[in-house]
């Protein structure tokens, strides 16, 4: 039982140092039992994307039976329970609009709106629903939203078939003409979520200024270690985890950057050599933000549209999206299967890490709504329906453990109406919305 001192913080609280800020996550003192109902803390509600290029084999994707796993899904079996399995949603925005079959599947995927077909800066597409949520948390989270990718960055460009590499290379638009770039490098987020050092500043620059600053939780030790002394028993211990979870990720890209075997001019600072330390590392980063309430939605790319990435380490040193053209071979479909199943297992950890995470009376999977797919089904014939997707967690009633199997060519943005009135963002409608999909 956690001692009760009567002091109340306030939720929204940030640990200041010398120039580093830190959120904390939800502690009992923010609840506590004498409050008056209106200033109790609610848990705060989540919304997530993480995006895997390129389409999936679909035959090793869908369940055989509404009731098993397949085997590109096995590696979420441990989670079954609060994982939602939806087939049968597509993405007509893709199938009516011009350009690149990969720049489409990415371009129009969150926001139901036709990609102009251009590869000039005249870009344009439409609100995606992530930046809906993200503006109704913006006056109480300090970073509104995080845009991460794993690959490739560039805004700028022909990326398919006259297609403007902004539609492969991010999922989330603010607007209609403001695509949001995806940050790459763990080191910037980080800096991002917890320090001052300017983002738009050249990386050599942000650079040499991370060499003299000293690590976030040195910098608001004094004020940490007054609030901890205030704190009951069970609040100290879930600081005590917190800061853990915030020093270890701190250390892993402090490794990243001495690490000899990055090129450093191939490779920005901070980026694990291995893919999976390195997408593991953004997904922990993700957690800290949500466990600490400086930011409530995330999107992340586990690879851009279009992406050639190699994965030796599962034995596929071939390119990624060529595979994927596959025209039948059957070496080929199991080279993509094996990238698929690996992905799944990357994400596997993600909801793990949520799941483990405490929020308040629960967990962070508890408050969150996580979807995870590809804005392609059939990468060879490059569909855009019965879009692969599952959503973890259970935001807004989500039940879990369920195959949910809409009406053919169900719109996808039913689903998301679902999910940011989960959120508790009130949406009637979105996009080409036909209704809301039901996960409950």
């Amino acid at each position: 039982m956690n001692f009760i001192t009567g002091k109340h913080i306030d939720r929204r609280l940030l640990l200041r140092g010398a120039g580093a800020v830190i959120g904390l996550p939800l502690l009992d003192a923010m609840r506590p039992a004498l409050a008056a109902p209106a200033k109790v803390a609610r848990n705060a509600r989540r919304i997530g994307v993480v995006y895997v290029p390129n389409g999936i084999v679909m035959k090793d994707w869908k369940s055989p039976d509404a009731k098993t796993f397949a085997r590109i899904m096995k590696p979420l079996e441990p989670m079954r329970e609060h994982v939602t399995a939806i087939s049968n949603l597509a993405n007509h925005a893709a199938v009516k609009a011009k350009g690149g079959g990969h720049a489409k599947a990415s371009g129009s995927l969150l926001s139901g709106a036709l990609p102009k077909y251009t590869a000039g800066a005249d870009v344009r597409a439409g609100i995606t629903f992530d930046q809906i949520a993200a503006k109704q948390f913006a006056a109480e989270t300090r970073v509104s939203s995080l845009q991460l990718g794993c690959e490739d960055a560039r805004m700028v460009g022909n990326c398919d078939t006259g297609s403007s590499c902004a539609y492969t290379n991010t999922l989330s638009w603010k607007d209609a003409d403001t695509p949001l770039a995806v940050e790459v490098n763990p080191r910037s987020v980080f800096e991002r979520l917890f320090g001052t050092v300017d983002p738009s500043l050249p990386a050599d620059v942000r650079a040499r200024r991370a060499m003299y600053r000293k690590s976030i939780l040195d910098q608001t030790r004094e004020n940490t270690t007054k609030l901890v002394s205030e704190l009951g028993a069970e609040d100290r211990r879930k600081m005590d985890e917190y800061l853990t979870g915030v020093r270890e990720v701190e250390a892993r890209i402090q490794a990243a950057e001495k690490d000899p075997l990055i090129p450093p001019i191939e490779k920005p600072s901070g980026i694990p050599f291995e893919y999976s330390a390195y997408v593991k590392l953004m997904f922990d980063l993700q957690v800290i933000a949500f466990q600490s309430d400086l930011s409530r939605v995330s999107t992340m790319m586990l690879g851009r549209e279009g992406s050639v990435r190699t994965y030796p380490e599962i034995g596929v040193p071939d390119p990624h999206h060529p595979l994927t053209h596959h025209r039948g071979h059957p070496d080929f479909i199991e080279k993509v299967t094996k990238i698929n199943e690996f992905h799944v297992s990357l994400f596997a950890y993600f909801v793990k890490r949520l799941k483990e995470t405490n929020d308040g009376d629960g967990s962070l999977l508890d408050y969150s709504a996580i979807l995870y797919g590809a804005g392609l089904s059939d990468g060879n014939a490059h569909s855009n329906y019965d879009l692969p997707l599952v959503v973890a967690g259970h935001a807004g009633g989500i039940k879990g453990g369920q195959f949910i199997e809409a009406p053919e060519q169900t719109p996808i943005a039913n689903l998301f109406v679902n999910m940011l009135n989960g959120a508790g963002v009130e949406a009637k409608a979105f996009a080409d919305s036909t209704g809301v999909l039901s996960l409950g």
